[in-house]
């Protein structure tokens, strides 16, 4: 379903054909200009960084561009529903405006000037509608942006709409009552991965180059992984996260453990987008800047990276661990020093962890009855109970959560000496590649499948969490296909504040890895 439709052709010539001789003939009168307006057809199909060049060289106009990707969403989007509103009105006066600025002042809005992009439904956007999936916020349109958009606007952005989302974010697959099921791009019989699975699939099939996502479990690089494109949990802390649902609209705290980030068919454009959000909060922005490190690295070769192929806590697929042996190697014929013996932290002990953590933040916005109720449960079950691990979590005691912080601080710690011999972790992404979508089966009925063998369906997360509840950035990005046509993904962590590093080894090891095979979609 798509709001707000105003993709009227013929119109659309006459408003962009005036829009285009107004542009031009401003143009004239500053100095020579790189035929605006006239982009190659597939513009929109290149990197970030490529459209931002040519927008910046008055190649082409930003009207223009936005034309572009309007008739790839209106040909692209019912196969796939990942765009499930769209501004088409609104995105138009803002390209207007950053082709009139351009053409005016010679100066860009800022680094994303003039780029048409999507944000997830979980991101209030000013004047637009913000479900996050729910029916009780259908009708919900924010009257100010969440902190991330906020950032994206003033960098020059144009915003053409919002990509799906399951209910409330609370779920590994896309689908709900208001706007249905995103589909994989690659596979409609397999999902698109959640909770940001519309804006993975609108990246994969070519409907924004950029997207703004968010991560507390997985959020941003499960989708990533199975829609074959690149995603970064950046550092916990560096990105403003006011506005994002949930928590519920109008709240002005989120979960300790939530970051946004960035979605990109390249690790280059991901770099572009997070210089963008990584940013104080706006309370705090008058003390203090961020200046991340630059990689610690120039070279491939001058890397220390530990692989982790397997755990008998969370087996992977055989194609899993062909692709992490088939990395390994690579990594060595570069002349980087590999360790694949590597194990930072106990996966078990630290995936419960993480788990406590989590169902413990998601306890902030239960009503009081319901607490109530969860805590009359949680009485009832044993301690150390397995059963009990949710409920005893959800309603644990401020102690016990300061007891549990205190763990986590220890396993940073842990982490951080790890950082000292090596400058990353690679780790599968992913147990296996895109799994069967499920959102007709109820959630107690799901699982997964591996080597043949059923699974618990959150499976599905248990290597992503691993950087989650302590603050590490992490890159998810494509390293291959299944035989069947899948993509096959890999996760690099990082140390803490280290952002540019794991990105800068996912662009050195994309050199040397086939080029990515597009879904159908992106070339229509």
């Amino acid at each position: 379903m798509i709001l707000r439709r105003t993709l009227l052709l013929a119109s659309t010539a006459v408003a962009a054909a005036a829009s285009m001789a107004t542009l031009s003939a401003s143009a004239r009168s500053r100095g020579p200009a790189r035929n605006p307006g006239a982009p190659r057809p597939d513009l929109h199909l290149a990197p970030a960084r490529e459209q931002l060049t040519a927008l910046r060289r008055r190649d082409t106009s930003s009207r223009a561009l936005l034309e572009q990707y309007l008739r790839h969403i209106e040909t692209a989007n019912p196969g796939l529903n990942a765009v499930v509103t769209l501004d088409a009105d609104g995105a138009r006066a803002a390209a207007d405006a950053a082709d009139r600025h351009l053409a005016r002042t010679g100066k860009t809005l800022g680094a994303l000037h003039g780029l048409p992009v999507t944000v997830k439904d979980a991101l209030e956007t000013k004047g637009l509608r913000s479900t996050s999936g729910s029916p009780d916020l259908a009708g919900h349109v924010p009257d100010r942006d969440a902190d991330a958009v906020a950032r994206l606007r003033a960098a020059g952005a144009v915003i053409v709409g919002k990509t799906n989302v399951p209910v409330m974010c609370q779920d590994l697959q896309t689908s709900n009552p208001v706007f249905g099921t995103t589909r994989n791009p690659y596979d409609d019989t397999k999902t698109a991965g959640g909770s940001s699975g519309g804006p993975a699939a609108a990246v994969a099939s070519g409907m924004t180059s950029l997207e703004v996502g968010s991560d507390l479990a997985g959020s941003l690089r499960l989708p990533a992984a199975y829609c074959g494109v690149y995603a970064l949990r950046p550092s916990g802390g560096i990105v403003p996260t006011r506005g994002h649902i949930p928590r519920p609209p109008g709240w002005l705290s989120t979960s300790d453990m939530l970051t946004i980030g960035p979605i990109a068919r390249t690790a280059d454009d991901l770099d572009v987008l997070l210089d963008v959000l990584a940013a104080p909060a706006p309370a705090e922005a008058a003390a203090w800047r961020i200046d991340l490190p630059a990689p610690r690295r120039g070279r491939l070769a001058d890397y220390r990276i530990g692989i982790w192929q397997d755990d008998p806590y969370c087996h992977v697929d055989d194609t899993v661990r062909r692709c992490l042996d088939d990395i390994a190697a690579l990594l060595r014929a570069a002349g980087a020093a590999v360790d694949d013996s590597t194990r930072p932290v106990d996966l078990p002990a630290s995936d419960r962890l993480f788990q406590r953590l989590m169902f413990a933040t998601a306890s902030a916005t239960a009503t009081d009855e319901g607490f109530a109720a969860d805590v009359e449960a949680a009485e009832k079950i044993p301690a150390g109970d397995p059963r009990g691990l949710f409920l005893h979590a959800r309603t644990m005691r401020h102690r016990d959560w300061l007891r549990a912080n205190e763990d986590r601080e220890k396993l940073r710690t842990r982490w951080a000496d790890y950082f000292t011999t090596h400058d990353v972790l690679i780790t599968p992404a992913v147990p296996a590649p895109a799994v069967d979508d499920q959102t007709t089966t109820p959630l107690p009925d799901r699982y997964i499948t591996v080597d043949g063998e059923k699974r618990p369906y959150f499976d599905q997360t248990a290597w992503l969490n691993l950087a989650g509840h302590v603050k590490l950035p992490a890159v998810v990005m494509p390293a291959g296909r299944t035989p069947g046509g899948l993509p096959l993904s890999v996760q690099i962590i990082g140390p803490y504040l280290a952002d540019r590093t794991v990105v800068d080894v996912a662009r050195h090891l994309a050199r040397h890895l086939p080029a990515p095979v597009r879904p159908p979609a992106f070339t229509t």
